[in-house]
């Protein structure tokens, strides 16, 4: 497991010159490989990303009860999820105040009180400090409850019923971090007002690959298709996947949040609009609820796959539940979370409408088990090719050659006429879905050193300021001086 270190400042040296390289090269629609498995790199995302944006966490129907709790991480902090006595959700540091080891070992349940199992340290499902043990003994007095509770993320707000937390009181508050790309996902999570629910506990699996290669590659990818799950167009699972790309679209909503389109119709059949779901659940959607360019956008190139920076994506596709069958839309819920240079843990969930039969659920859960679980045919394919680059980023040779990744595929531009928010690509070639999501990295891990540059800076400016003092201050006495001297 990584630990997080305060950067000395030789790294901070080496991390802005990465960063700056990495900028100069994306201009050049490139990327240095050696940003993928570097230990100094992973720490400075720790530090300047994952405790300075939203992070997603869970989903309202996880913790549906007072006193429900799971646990979570936000990089590499294992966090406590939970919903209050009084129902406020709440994201909580799983560390005692006295000293310091984990309070809650499992991963999920309900309690009005978590215990350290080191000296008994009680805290309330807030967050405050409750109790310790013989406290007239030790303490003599109560402890200030909130001074000596758990640390608490300052920000957490829910979306749809998904919750995002932040570590940082300086961001902006949640629909305004995620922009345009909240328009393009309520019409893909709330077509119906009684919104999502999980189907069952995530899946969590290791996967020795950059977290920022599966965010890239849900990001804009669909290139890839064809290729890497070539077997599955091969065996007759899903024919016509190697077309996938062909079909493909890009919804660009800028600060790193994108999604991909498909025209799933003309990719499978004329009936497969609205991602291919059956009469008997789009009848129960409001589409009312959506306005014009929604609704088109869903019904003839829906999103199918996104990102939202840093490491929350999602995926609705329709395939068989079972080798044979008539495919149907699934949603997939995931989020890479980084755990060492090169690693990560990857955090599955299966979702659907609650207003949807049980039967339908039970279908959609084995659809996206069977593509995109921790055994899934899709999944592996995947998992296989991104743990490839983390190597390539540890390889010596490839560091020493100055190793650049392409990002050069040709680009038509956005569609002039587009009438959404954001950009919309009727061409999924070019890349520029990816490049984004790397631009956004570049932009989040200079906002740290930007702060630290104008201090340094501005530190600099008053040092010269009161050197220019002083020299005036010098020559005035010197005048004086010899002023005097001229006198006498």
């Amino acid at each position: 497991m990584h630990r997080y270190q305060t950067p000395s400042a030789d790294d901070t040296a080496y991390i802005d010159s990465v960063v700056d390289r990495v900028e100069e090269s994306l201009d050049d629609s490139l990327l240095p490989v050696d940003i993928f498995n570097d230990d100094r790199i992973f720490a400075a995302e720790m530090q300047r990303i994952f405790t300075k944006t939203w992070v997603f966490l869970g989903h309202e129907s996880e913790i549906p009860n007072k006193g429900d709790f799971v646990m979570r991480r936000i990089g590499t902090d294992r966090v406590i999820l939970s919903r209050d006595s009084k129902g406020i959700i709440r994201v909580l540091n799983n560390h005692c105040r006295h000293r310091g080891t984990e309070v809650c070992h499992e991963d999920r349940g309900n309690t009005a009180v978590f215990k350290c199992p080191y000296h008994g340290w009680a805290y309330k499902n807030d967050g405050d400090w409750a109790g310790a043990p013989q406290m007239n003994d030790a303490y003599g007095e109560k402890l200030d409850p909130r001074e000596w509770g758990l640390l608490r993320a300052p920000k957490v707000e829910s979306l749809f019923g998904f919750i995002f937390a932040s570590l940082s009181e300086d961001v902006p508050p949640l629909r305004e971090y995620l922009g345009d790309a909240v328009w393009a996902f309520e019409a893909v999570v709330n077509l119906h007002p009684d919104g999502m629910e999980v189907l069952a506990q995530p899946e969590v699996f290791t996967v020795k690959a950059d977290w920022k290669n599966g965010a890239e590659n849900f990001a804009g990818d669909a290139y890839h298709v064809g290729t890497t799950h070539y077997s599955n167009t091969l065996s007759g699972f899903i024919p016509g996947l190697n077309n996938v790309s062909v079909v493909a679209h890009g919804y660009d909503f800028g600060n790193g949040n994108s999604f991909i389109g498909h025209s799933i119709a003309d990719l499978i059949a004329p009936q497969f609009t609205m991602w291919g779901y059956p009469p008997e659940v789009r009848d129960l959607f409001d589409l009312d609820r959506l306005d014009d360019v929604q609704r088109e956008m869903i019904e003839n190139r829906p999103p199918t796959i996104g990102t939202f920076f840093p490491n929350f994506s999602y995926l609705r596709f329709p395939q068989p539940a079972n080798p044979g069958e008539m495919p149907i839309p699934f949603t997939n819920i995931r989020v890479w979370q980084p755990v060492a240079p090169g690693v990560m843990e990857l955090w599955t969930w299966e979702f659907e409408y609650k207003v949807a039969p049980q039967a339908y659920k039970d279908k959609a859960y084995l659809a996206g088990q069977y593509g995109f679980g921790s055994g899934g045919v899709f999944e592996q394919d995947d998992t296989v090719v991104w743990e490839g680059i983390a190597k390539a980023g540890r390889s010596a040779w490839a560091r020493e050659a100055g190793m650049r990744l392409h990002f050069r595929q040709k680009r038509t531009g956005p569609d002039p006429e587009w009438q959404g928010p954001g950009k919309y690509y009727p061409s999924i070639y070019g890349e520029y879905l990816q490049e984004a999501f790397y631009r956004r990295w570049v932009d989040a891990m200079r906002s740290h050193n930007q702060t630290m540059k104008a201090e340094t800076k501005a530190a600099d400016l008053a040092v010269r300021e009161a050197a220019v003092v002083a020299a005036a201050a010098a020559a005035v006495e010197d005048e004086g001086i010899l002023t005097e001297g001229a006198q006498a």
